[in-house]
């Protein structure tokens, strides 16, 4: 009989405010914030401190799921976020929904920068790939994709004038693009150093960008919309070759920086009287923005000075110089940088800034502003910024670690879960994930909890810190050893422990009670002294036998009761960093930084079996209780289950970004902790879905063969030309679905038309044929309608991908059925997405094949006559609905309106409950008092 076992997925990952490659953004509030933790989009209400929604895509079958790197918030939308991942995806999340509304797939590189254009209808992404792909938000497609940078697009931004877009990259060049026209009709060049971020302010009249530059470059736009597609023509003016008149961006100026860092991000507020620029360290710099009447004040002050210092330069020689006088003279009047931004203040924090915005909301009295700045010590900070100062208003901090979980250990009943990391330990309830305690201790690489609700953490100093959980303080400090306390090993009554130091010493200890103060406290009753650093120790759950791993890669177990040697474990060639020892006590299993864990017999010390585990160090082991399965946890970030019998590997459960450093699993083996250095904490749960060790052996080679479906990489063939617009998508297995779905649909609908076809003709020659019986696959549907389904059922971003891949005596049988479509008045827009994809497609193929000039004659007119019933039934629609709005707006306006609201409501309320219908002439009174209404 084959064996089953039970699965573990990822119940909870917790532990995370914000992680590194993602920025910060406010909803349109101001209450909440919104930031990228790993994989998650975590909504933060900031001034309670808590999360109101983590956000994530489910877990694929195998890998790991991508991490955020950028979020931009909808402008016309209340709840609407568009989020970019890692893998080239953008998805569209409802933030008071908590669900993903849209998702478009078009990137063959992580998603770099997202932005929206004021309308909100239009979404830019640049990404890793170099591409931009400009997405219809309503039709939740993308609309094309602009080629030209030559490295990591970083930043983009819309321009409301002339319908543009601006798009900056690492390959130290602005580029300006037409999207009418789909091409680049300017390119700025003059950075030295790759250029990070950019951004306009709320009149498009400045453009800011941020490089390695020691200075910001500040850009005019022009407000011509009217520009040649042409710009790269030049103009010759007495033999001077100057650049177009018809430029979009001009340079009138830099701004000197005071840190010489390269710049990571440059936002303006949302009234465009502040600008932030934030170095990739930690300071950020805020500029006072001058609207145009001071900035002209500024600029004829300036002009002002420069002639009063020319007149007195010239006076001093005794003469006036011709040639300074005639540069006065033919000097233009622009504004400069330096008229429009002032440096308000620079605001330094005390670890590395990772990205910065601003509130959307107006700052209080006296106030300039208000910023919240994600560090890199996973804390969320919000500031109130007064003329020359910050003052720090809320924080989010609970909810997780300043750096990387070095520990994680379960109480007795596993209701508990223990946390360390460089300077504190959290207590967590693993179940609901909450943060119940944090105290502040050493650096924590070990701990136990004792008795009486108590916590002991080994530190990296030597120290054994004695933590009261209910009190959630550090009560007690005492000097154990001079070295780390790599390891602490309890036993199974409760009544002590033992501990593993750098100092060559392992050392036995017993809890006691001070009367006095009626604290726990510690002693040492046995030490032993080994000959290399202690790296681990474990404790038999019978308490008889102690094993312990040293430095210089062998095991040794000892008898407790006696501390004589008992056995020497030979065979890891690196030091073993964990290990444990089996409920029964039959089994050791190790795990050491050679990649291996080992099975060992306990009676004789035999190596059962060694198994290449981890591609990298094992960090840690641990048996499930009373079962010979193990789990082990790696610096290759993943977490193995396997099965000490038969030695086999059960699972791989993927989704730490980072090492994982810890292990702790449940007293009845339903959920197991892991924590990692990318500061998260993650819970699987065992579930009640088996599997068998043949099915996981065939879901990981299907992985391996469809991991080169699409690699992501750019081939020498697929660079574009400079400028150039391309197709918005890329081919996934998703598309390669959809197209077999529409192929299949597209031969039963044809099977099933023949077999209609031939049983009319035997109606005809026989009057006692039997009823005709439709295929059940089609779902008691007609032909054309089941085909319809099947188009319609394929995501709008992956429909241009999968009708290219369509063949095209399937394609000229798709559009046979448009017409069908089109006549029920059902899916237009669908129907004419469908039929203008397949035109442009196979163009020439349509063009020189006879047999589809019937199809293509009838599709105009009736295309035609669809699409204008949509418009006149759109128009109709919006009408009535600005004929209510103006009947809204007048009767906000009527006298004592509460009042007359108030009676509707209650005469409602006793209609209802009574049954009674109106008074006659309710109607004629009510048609009266709307005319009356309409008047006034």
């Amino acid at each position: 009989m084959v064996k089953s076992y039970l699965r573990y997925e990822e119940a909870a990952a917790f532990g995370l405010v914000v992680s590194p490659g993602a920025n910060v953004e406010y909803d349109s509030s101001g209450k909440l914030l919104l930031a990228g933790a790993l994989e998650q989009l975590a909504v933060w209400n900031v001034k309670q401190g808590r999360s109101v929604h983590n956000l994530s895509i489910p877990a694929p079958a195998t890998g790991t799921r991508a991490l955020v790197t950028s979020v931009q918030r909808m402008p016309t939308s209340t709840s609407l976020v568009a989020v970019g991942y890692g893998d080239g995806t953008v998805r569209i999340w409802d933030i008071i929904k908590g669900a993903c509304e849209t998702t478009l797939v078009g990137h063959k590189g992580a998603t770099t920068a997202l932005r929206y254009n004021k309308l909100g209808s239009l979404l830019a992404s640049g990404s890793k790939d170099t591409d931009i792909i400009v997405w219809d938000v309503v039709g939740e497609a993308g609309l094309f994709s602009l080629r030209g940078h030559r490295d990591q697009v970083t930043d983009v931004v819309f321009l409301t004038k002339g319908k543009r877009l601006v798009s900056c990259s690492k390959d130290t060049f602005v580029r300006v693009w037409d999207l009418d026209t789909q091409s680049c009709i300017q390119t700025v060049v003059g950075h030295r150093g790759e250029i990070w971020s950019l951004d306009v302010n709320n009149s498009d009249t400045y453009l800011v960008t941020g490089s390695a530059d020691p200075e910001l470059h500040v850009y005019a736009i022009s407000e011509d919309e009217n520009v040649a597609s042409d710009t790269s023509k030049e103009e010759v003016e007495n033999g001077v070759t100057t650049k177009s008149k018809w430029e979009v961006l001009k340079n009138i100026g830099n701004i000197k920086r005071g840190d010489n860092g390269r710049v990571a991000t440059v936002r303006f507020d949302a009234s465009g009287t502040l600008f932030g620029s934030q170095v990739a360290g930690k300071t950020l710099e805020i500029y006072s923005v001058s609207d145009e009447l001071e900035a002209s004040k500024k600029m004829k002050r300036r002009r002002k000075r420069k002639r009063e210092k020319a007149t007195k330069a010239s006076e001093k020689n005794g003469l006036m110089e011709e040639k300074g006088q005639d540069e006065m003279a033919t000097e233009k009047d622009e504004i400069i940088a330096s008229d429009v931004f002032h440096l308000l203040q620079t605001v330094r924090m005390k670890h590395k800034i990772l990205s910065f915005c601003f509130s959307p909301v107006q700052a209080k009295k006296g106030a300039v502003g208000s910023i919240a700045i994600a560090l890199h010590n996973n804390l969320l900070e919000v500031y109130e910024l007064q003329e020359q100062t910050a003052s720090r208003l809320h924080a989010v901090d609970l909810p997780g670690h300043r750096s990387d979980v070095r520990v994680a250990r379960l109480n007795q009943d596993s209701t508990l879960l223990m946390t360390t990391s460089h300077n504190a330990v959290k207590i967590w309830n693993p179940q609901t994930t909450a943060c119940l305690h944090t105290v502040e201790t050493g650096y924590g690489l070990s701990g136990v909890f004792a008795p009486g609700n108590h916590v002991i953490v080994g530190t990296k100093a030597g120290t054994l810190e004695i933590v009261d959980i209910d009190a959630a303080e550090r009560s007690k400090v005492v000097e154990a050893h001079l070295g780390a306390v790599w390891s602490i090993s309890p036993f199974t009554d409760g009544l002590g422990f033992v501990s593993g130091s750098a100092d060559h010493d392992v050392k036995f200890w017993e809890y006691e009670f001070v009367q006095a103060t009626k604290q726990l406290s510690i002693r040492n009753t046995r030490t032993l002294r080994m000959a290399e650093d202690v790296l681990a120790v474990c404790v038999s759950a019978n308490a008889k036998y102690l094993a312990v791993s040293l430095l210089d890669s062998t095991i040794k177990i000892f008898f407790v009761d006696s501390l004589k040697f008992f056995l020497s474990l030979y065979g890891h060639k690196l030091p073993a960093l964990g290990m444990d020892i089996s409920s029964d006590g039959a089994l050791l299993v190790t795990g050491s930084a050679d990649k291996n864990i080992k099975i060992w017999g306990m009676d004789f010390g035999d190596c059962h079996k060694s198994l290449f585990a981890h591609a990298d160090s094992v960090m840690a082991v641990q048996f499930v209780p009373n079962t010979h399965y193990v789990f082990s946890v790696g610096k290759d970030r993943g977490v193995k289950y396997w099965d000490a019998d038969t030695f086999e590997l059960l699972l791989t459960l993927e989704g730490h970004h980072a090492e994982v450093w810890c292990l702790a699993v449940s007293s009845l083996g339903d959920f197991v902790i892991t924590g990692s250095h990318d500061r998260s904490i993650r819970r699987w749960d065992r579930t009640s879905e088996p599997f068998f060790l043949e099915e996981e052996r065939e879901k990981r080679l299907e992985t391996m063969f469809d991991a080169g479906l699409d690699d992501g990489g750019r081939r020498p063939e697929d660079i574009p030309e400079e400028g150039a617009a391309g197709v918005a998508g890329r081919k996934t297995q998703d598309t390669i679905s959809a197209v077999d779905s529409i192929i299949e649909a597209l031969e039963m609908a044809e099977s099933e038309i023949e077999r209609l076809a031939l049983h009319k003709n035997e109606k005809k020659s026989d009057s006692k044929a039997g009823q005709f019986k439709p295929n059940v696959l089609l779902l008691g549907m007609a032909p054309h309608a089941f085909v319809l389904r099947a188009v319609s059922s394929v995501r709008p971003s992956d429909l241009e991908q999968a009708l290219l891949m369509l063949p095209f005596m399937d394609a000229l049988k798709l559009m046979g059925y448009l017409k069908d479509w089109i006549s029920e008045g059902t899916q237009v827009e669908l129907v004419c997405r469908v039929a203008v994809l397949l035109s442009q497609i196979h163009h020439q193929q349509l063009a020189s094949t006879g047999v589809a000039r019937p199809t293509l004659t009838s599709l105009h007119p009736v295309l035609k006559e669809g699409v204008q019933l949509l418009k006149d039934t759109i128009g109709y629609n919006m009408a009535a609905m600005g004929h209510l709005q103006r009947l809204l707006t007048a009767r906000a306006d009527m006298p004592f309106k509460d009042a007359a609201n108030k009676v509707m409501e209650i005469r409602n309320k006793l209609a209802k409950r009574t049954g009674h219908l109106p008074a006659p002439g309710a109607k004629k009174r009510k048609k009266q008092a709307e005319k009356a209404e309409a008047k006034t």
